[in-house]
């Protein structure tokens, strides 16, 4: 399989892969567990979890390191762009049907992100408006 799918999205494009997507895809292709690189980057493995699973994101320094242990810019990180990953090798073919799937869980998780940033948004303003900062 190559980097391009049918609908012309690649395996780590920016609109179907989220930060954690990436930073596991890049921890596995430089064949790191979570405890090793939780070790290289002097972070608990919760945190790196906690990445992977898009619930939080380091902080700029941990991030430049981050990067550099991974073999990724911290562009492609962070939004999908500059020097990332190709698609993973795969031992036999994914039929049509099946990359369609995936395409659509990565798209549907994406817009799970979206809604619960939105959601988090909304009750911002809603304290605002109860007066509760």
């Amino acid at each position: 399989m190559d980097d391009q799918s049918n609908d012309g999205t690649t395996w780590f494009d920016a609109e179907t892969t989220t930060f954690g997507d990436r930073v596991t895809g890049a921890r596995e292709a430089a064949g790191l567990t979570q405890p090793e690189l939780a070790k290289r980057l002097g972070v608990k493995v919760k945190t790196v979890r906690g990445w992977e699973n898009d619930q939080s994101e380091p902080r700029a320094n941990k991030l430049g390191t981050l990067s550099g242990v991974l073999g990724v810019s911290m562009m492609w990180l962070l939004a999908g762009h500059g020097e990332g990953l190709d698609s993973p090798e795969l031992t036999q073919p994914v039929d049509a049907d099946v990359e369609k799937i995936l395409i659509d869980l990565r798209q549907m998780r994406q817009e799970q992100i979206n809604l619960a940033e939105r959601m988090g948004r909304i009750e911002k303003r809603l304290r605002a408006a109860l007066g509760n900062p």
